[in-house]
């Protein structure tokens, strides 16, 4: 909330949105992306992740393919059924990814917090 009830400014919210790129392509990983990961991370399944993400399997499996082929390295490892079942796991460099984005992205929340606090202080103090 970015001011008393009744300010003009009450159900505005700043919000942002941080995603790597490719030199002259553009998006690779974006926020959705990282967010697959992590249910990927919690639920060691594509099905589990897609279903939380209210994504198709499809798409969620098309996504992760389409950042990897951009990165050059696989962000996560499948095992396939059998008795035990399959599951689906980040790899090294997946877990790695998702860490540094999850740290960045809880830095960043807490300084734009911070900012946004400022900014919205301004606007309604000169009301």
């Amino acid at each position: 909330m970015a001011g008393n009830k009744g300010s003009k400014y009450y159900d505005i919210f700043l919000d942002y949105r941080l995603w790597l790129t490719k030199r002259g392509d553009g998006e690779i990983l974006g926020h959705e992306h990282f967010m697959l990961l992590k249910k990927i991370d919690e639920g060691e399944s594509f099905n589990y992740a897609s279903e939380s993400l209210g994504m198709s399997y499809r798409k969620a499996w098309d996504r992760i393919r389409n950042c990897e082929k951009e990165l050059g390295f696989s962000l996560v490892e499948t095992r396939r059924g059998g008795k035990d079942g399959g599951n689906t796991t980040l790899s090294s460099d997946g877990r790695r990814l998702l860490d540094a984005y999850m740290s960045l992205r809880a830095e960043m929340d807490s300084l734009i917090k911070e900012n946004v606090k400022k900014f919205f202080h301004k606007l309604n103090d000169e009301q």
